[in-house]
């Protein structure tokens, strides 16, 4: 519970955080300190225009000049902040000197205005500089963390404290307060309840983006463990499927599925078999992951989603873990490009004095059923459905017709209706026998 708050406040490294999590924020926060520079860079450019148009009053003490001083120095200290935001990763302690120096400068540039002008204390309490203040508080919240805001606020009031003490303390004959309104607003005199209405408003605008930032804290941390625990099933998971996880929001339990129309892909090595017999076990693995490098990058961008990497076959669906209304169109140009894929590899090969590797595939359609299967230890998330099987058969029936790729009648012509083109070189196979399958099939030769 101590370490939450700490983490809600922004207090120490976020022990109970994964790394990754805790990287992510460490990014974050730094681009923030980039943001925090530049806006202050763009305000001591302002605070500099707008002291250069100001009309100085004839009386003028030339010798006496520390607004100047004070800008300059900032100038220098927001330079020297900016550079190092941009080259390095800012500590926590410099963030926490920042705070102090900003609100520092601001305040001594507030109390030089009564020597620049030559007027007594109270006149700086008066300076329309002091809304600056919230300016800089408001700064602190780009970085999500509690901590600098209230440092800013509680370095605000302490500043204007300070110049309130100092006015009333050069005060000996006790001239410069009064209760009267009117007076207040006419002359250099001050009114301490107007003094502790700006105390109070700053008090009160920095615990509400305090609590604003502590509340967006949590969601910041929440999605970047729900962006990195993406990440980590993208890695167990099709990246649609970890996705499709992730956004439901509910926890993986056995017997949780969907129905759905789709079409399923599969795809194999012919002769792999005997082509395993002359690897080693270093360089079988090595093929295997080439093979399925080759693969997939072709196949996700036309929709599909790995089911399962069963050795050398893969196993494909389109629209059973997310609704499509172009499943069947996807899946045969997931085909051809397959095929694109598998003459690119075969051509490498070729030039390296490798064999070819024959690859076939097949597409079939109808409902299925997605979801998790397994027990509490081990879950799998799969598609089960007549189109699973009959995409099997249809791709080992692919070796049967000597030919490299094949489609269902039925999913080829629902593909036509989705906007699939056909090919002059695609031929159509009728009642067609094929292993496994009770009833003869239409077919439609996809690659020869």
């Amino acid at each position: 519970m101590r370490q939450t708050i700490l983490d809600i406040l922004g207090i120490g490294e976020h022990r109970d955080l994964p790394e990754s999590v805790r990287e992510t924020i460490r990014r974050q926060q730094d681009d923030s300190e980039k943001l925090v520079g530049i806006i202050q860079f763009t305000i001591i450019m302002l605070f500099a225009a707008l002291y250069i148009a100001a009309p100085k009053p004839p009386s003028m003490n030339l010798m006496i000049q520390p607004i100047p001083w004070f800008l300059g120095g900032y100038f220098l200290f927001t330079l020297a902040r900016l550079w190092l935001a941009f080259r390095h990763h800012i500590p926590g302690w410099f963030v926490s000197v920042s705070v102090v120096m900003d609100m520092t400068l601001l305040m001594g540039m507030i109390w030089s205005f009564h020597l620049q002008y030559n007027q007594p204390p109270s006149f700086y309490l008066k300076a329309p500089t002091l809304i600056y203040v919230f300016i800089f508080i408001a700064l602190r919240a780009l970085r999500f963390e509690v901590r600098y805001i209230v440092l800013a606020g509680m370095s605000a009031i302490i500043g204007w404290l300070l110049l309130m003490g100092y006015v009333i303390s050069v005060d000996l004959f006790d001239q410069m307060v009064t209760r009267d309104y009117v007076a207040y607003m006419t002359s250099n005199k001050i009114l301490i309840g107007a003094e502790i209405d700006k105390i109070v408003s700053i008090l009160v605008v920095t615990g509400i983006l305090a609590l604003a930032v502590m509340r967006a804290r949590v969601l910041l941390i929440q999605s970047v463990r729900e962006a990195a625990a993406t990440q980590s099933l993208s890695r167990f998971f099709d990246s649609t499927v970890a996705k499709e996880i992730a956004a439901s929001g509910e926890a993986l339990t056995p017997g949780s599925g969907v129905a759905r129309n789709a079409a399923i892909v599969s795809i194999d090595i012919r002769g792999f078999t005997p082509l395993t017999l002359t690897m080693t076990p270093g360089q079988l693995v090595s093929f295997i992951t080439e093979y399925q490098s080759r693969m997939v990058p072709v196949i996700t961008p036309h929709g599909g989603a790995i089911d399962k990497f069963l050795g050398d076959g893969l196993l494909v669906t389109f629209g059973a873990v997310k609704k499509s209304a172009t499943y069947a169109a996807d899946a045969l140009n997931a085909i051809e490009s397959i095929m694109a894929a598998a003459d690119a590899w075969n051509h490498e090969r070729y030039q390296q004095g490798l064999p070819p590797v024959g690859i076939g595939a097949a597409a079939a359609s109808g409902s299925v059923v997605c979801g998790v299967i397994g027990d509490a230890e081990r879950l799998e998330y799969t598609v089960l459905g007549d189109a699973v099987n009959v995409s099997a058969k249809l791709e080992s029936h692919t070796k049967y017709e000597k030919v490299r790729a094949l489609a269902s009648a039925e999913v080829y012509g629902l593909a036509l209706t989705q906007g699939y083109e056909p090919k002059p070189a695609h031929r159509h196979l009728t009642a067609r026998p094929v292993g496994g399958i009770h009833d003869p099939m239409d077919l439609v030769v996809l690659a020869e």
